[in-house]
């Protein structure tokens, strides 16, 4: 994947200003930070992602070679368990919702990186200031929000952002909605503040609506 990707970027506030704009939710300061989307239309039309989810039966497929295929990998949060057999090597695009250690960053080395979270007051100025910093906009999240009934997982809404991207086709790779837990800890269903059941179906809703996306599942 082409690294001209981080060259899609904005003129960024200042500290103190992101400080401010963090705290009182002030979406057009912290927008600044952001690479835009129009522009990140422009470079993936027509092509195609593979999003990878953290679900654990993917640990067990063969999919990393058909997840490097695609024009433009995705993966969400840390990254847990990462084989190339398995997950494939690359990351092009991250999604997370949660603070990333210096080191998952410099691992993974995405060309960008989406805040996937509501929560603008726990964006930090390191992440914002990255080359390719994106912020998920703020009506996707509403949206979601308002058909879920609930929180949605970066998972959510990495799929609703690559949705509204003019791609060619979308694969989602590891996504069992917490049937067969996460990767990323080992916290049961009840104790996430998501709703899987609404998600898988709302994500099900997805597939049968836009034909670029389909569910890869594990081969037996």
């Amino acid at each position: 994947m082409s690294r001209n990707l981080t060259d899609i970027t904005a003129p960024k506030p200042g500290y103190i200003r992101f400080q401010l704009a963090k705290w009182t939710g002030d979406e057009a300061v912290l927008a600044a930070f952001s690479a835009p989307y129009d522009a990140l239309a422009e470079v993936v039309k027509g092509k195609s992602v593979a999003l990878v989810g953290n679900a654990r039966t993917l640990a067990d497929a063969a999919q990393g070679a058909q997840i490097d295929a695609a024009d433009i990998v995705v993966r969400l949060n840390t990254a847990p368990g990462q084989e190339a057999i398995s997950h494939g090597a690359r990351t092009d695009w991250l999604f997370t919702s949660v603070r990333l250690p210096r080191d998952v960053l410099r691992d993974l080395d995405p060309a960008h990186v989406f805040w996937a979270s509501g929560k603008r007051k726990r964006l930090d100025y390191g992440l914002v200031k990255r080359p390719g910093f994106v912020l998920t906009p703020a009506s996707i999240l509403a949206d979601l929000i308002m058909v879920l009934d609930a929180r949605p997982s970066a998972g959510m809404i990495a799929t609703a952002t690559l949705c509204a991207l003019p791609f060619a086709q979308i694969r989602m790779h590891g996504f069992e909605f917490f049937s067969s837990l996460s990767l990323s800890g080992h916290r049961a269903e009840k104790n996430v503040p998501h709703d899987f059941d609404a998600e898988r179906d709302l994500i099900m809703e997805m597939v049968q609506a836009d034909k670029r996306l389909r569910i890869i599942r594990p081969r037996a």
